[in-house]
């Protein structure tokens, strides 16, 4: 990456050129007045935040947060409650021109689109996951589903505000392509393409240089396996360059460093009873502090360092969101039957469907001993590992590395059409971007933000003097 010469001068003055001059071009139109030192902090906005897991990471990894964007009012709450109101340290700084309200990133790019563009130079990232409901082969799978567009509004920020880096995380179906089969049968029209392949389409038209994987959660100290899409992309032009530091390989590098700082394991993953035995009902029930009809757990003393991070110093409180569903009898009975003769950490098979009358392809009975099967928006998805009942939201909490200082809000469940309008505690957890990940994605983007920084200083007392930059390149200097 690095072109030498005796003294290193014409290196770093030919990077630096080329950050320069990609920049000015890039915000020439929009200038900014804060002495010329653009993206010179760690600053993200967060849209589609949800609940606010990917904020929180990055805010946890040190990068500040701007502002969010959330449409729905049940997730906004939470993600008011703990980030906009909260008193445990991570805030967003937020401007006085937005209101602090649910609003849509379509909204946000169209009505505010002239202090967006006021932003340019000064947001240094956009983060967000734009929903996947439409993409998720847990779920239809609808390739006509109108949120499936929903990235063109993310694209309307991204092109107002132009951050130096851009962060995307979505399900591994938007990756694949629709009706793949029935074209191959029938070869008639343009062969399908996966979704992914637009968005990177979209961002490359639009200046950046993309990359794009799947990451494992479970491999960042996250006590679920939780394959997702992630896509990061960085201006081009701008050094340093993902091709020149690919963030996949990095973030393998940083893994072992991270987990370390966490006092995690490096050579196992986390397992589901090392998460969450310590919210056992052994522990005790009383009333639910929230919803009177319905009980919920106590804590127990914390046995692992992963309930111990978790829990922080909240030993003395009782466990937020720790309801417990009020089962018949008969689903009682059924768990306790798929607990004891079913395979552990799987879906169910045809048969064993078959055999408790079940119609939904879903269920899986949890392994102590491994990490938890994919968490999905429907608790009746998943069946504790040792008690006949579903989690709480405060146990799908845990197996996403949320915080247990982190408080749910708004109903715990919905149903029928209101599924798509509402975002109960199980969706806003289930939906979640694991802190953790989110946390050593931020401190990769960090060091390409520091060597970014590096070069922009070569930069800097050569730009009053445009023509001098040019000449130190071309070894007049």
């Amino acid at each position: 990456m690095n072109r030498t010469s005796p003294n290193g001068t014409v290196s770093c003055a030919a990077d630096a050129l080329a950050v320069h001059q990609t920049l000015n071009g890039a915000l020439e139109s929009h200038p900014i007045n804060d002495g010329g030192k653009l993206y010179s902090e760690r600053t993200f906005i967060d849209l589609f935040a949800g609940a606010g897991g990917l904020s929180l990471g990055l805010m946890s990894s040190g990068w500040r947060g701007i502002f969010a964007v959330e449409k729905n009012a049940m997730a906004f709450e939470t993600l008011s409650h703990n980030l906009i109101d909260g008193t445990y340290g991570f805030k967003y700084e937020w401007p006085e021109w937005l209101p602090k309200k649910p609003c849509t990133v379509g909204r946000v790019a169209g009505t505010y689109r002239k202090k967006l563009l006021e932003l340019r130079g000064t947001i240094t990232m956009i983060v967000g996951g734009p929903p996947c409901q439409g993409f998720s082969l847990a779920g239809r799978r609808d390739k006509q589903d109108s949120r499936n567009s929903l990235f063109k509004a993310y694209m309307r920020i991204v092109d107002a505000v132009q951050p130096l880096f851009i962060l995307l995380e979505n399900v591994h179906g938007i990756a694949l392509e629709f009706d793949k089969r029935t074209w191959e049968k029938r070869k008639v029209g343009r062969p399908p393409e996966p979704y992914s392949r637009r968005i990177v389409r979209a961002l490359n038209k639009s200046g950046y240089e993309v990359q794009a994987d799947l990451l494992k959660a479970a491999d960042f100290g996250v006590p679920q396996l939780r394959p997702r899409y992630y896509l990061m992309a960085t201006k081009r032009g701008v050094s340093p360059t993902l091709k020149d530091n690919d963030p996949f390989k990095g973030l393998a590098v940083l893994r072992n460093v991270f987990l370390h700082s966490k006092g995690l394991p490096v050579d196992r993953p986390i397992t589901v009873k090392e998460a969450i035995s310590d919210l056992e009902t052994t522990a005790g029930t009383i009333r639910c502090v929230d919803s009177p009809k319905f009980m919920q757990g106590t804590y127990a003393s914390p046995t692992t360092h992963y309930q111990r991070l978790m829990r922080g110093s909240l030993n003395d409180i009782t466990p937020d969101s720790h309801r417990l569903a009020n089962h018949r009898p008969a689903t009682v009975a059924r768990f306790g039957e798929i607990l004891a003769t079913c395979r552990r950490g799987v879906q169910l098979n045809h048969d064993d469907r078959k055999r408790f009358g079940l119609k939904k392809h879903c269920t899986v009975p949890l392994d102590p001993d491994q990490p938890s099967h994919t968490l999905t928006t429907l608790p009746d998805d998943i069946i504790h590992y040792s008690e006949a009942r579903i989690l709480t939201v405060r146990e799908y909490a845990r197996l996403q590395s949320i915080p247990d200082w982190f408080q749910f809000r708004g109903a715990y469940t919905t149903g029928g059409d209101r599924r798509v309008r509402e975002c109960p505690r199980y969706t806003q957890a289930g939906n979640a971007v694991p802190p953790f990940v989110g946390e050593v994605i931020g401190t990769f983007f960090t060091g390409l933000h520091d060597r970014f920084l590096q070069l922009s200083s070569c930069a800097q007392p050569l730009r009053s003097e445009p023509g001098e930059l040019e000449a130190m390149v071309a070894g007049e200097v």
